[in-house]
């Protein structure tokens, strides 16, 4: 059976706040400039976790109402540690989806976003 993993819901919510700060008080300003100038999207790591690739997968209990995924690894990793980062991916500083990304060795091997990033 895969292990399933969770994130830090402090790290969660201090991805979140850092989001919201970074764009308060800048709204007005930047609904003033020009079109492009910023869009508003931006995405910001919360945590990275460990975990070890079984079954050709790893699964993580993601945030912010997204549920439960399992991401598809090669089988070749069975059994190696992979490094497992989310980030939390927002429009003017509110959540619109989350990035989850496996790495091995420090060579990313398989990422997937949940909603908007």
């Amino acid at each position: 059976m895969t292990e399933t993993a969770s994130f830090s819901e402090t790290s969660v919510q201090g991805a979140i706040e850092a989001a919201r700060s970074h764009y308060e008080g800048k709204r007005a300003v930047l609904e003033t400039a020009a079109v492009g100038l910023d869009d508003g999207r931006l995405s910001i790591l919360a945590e990275c976790i460990t975990l070890t690739i079984a079954n050709g997968e790893v699964c993580i209990n993601l945030p912010l109402g997204f549920g439960k995924a399992c991401l598809p690894v090669p089988i070749s990793y069975d059994g190696q540690v992979a490094s497992v980062c989310l980030s939390i991916c927002s429009a003017w500083g509110v959540p619109t989806g989350v990035r989850v990304a496996v790495s091995v060795a420090g060579v990313e091997i398989v990422s997937k976003t949940f909603g908007i990033c």
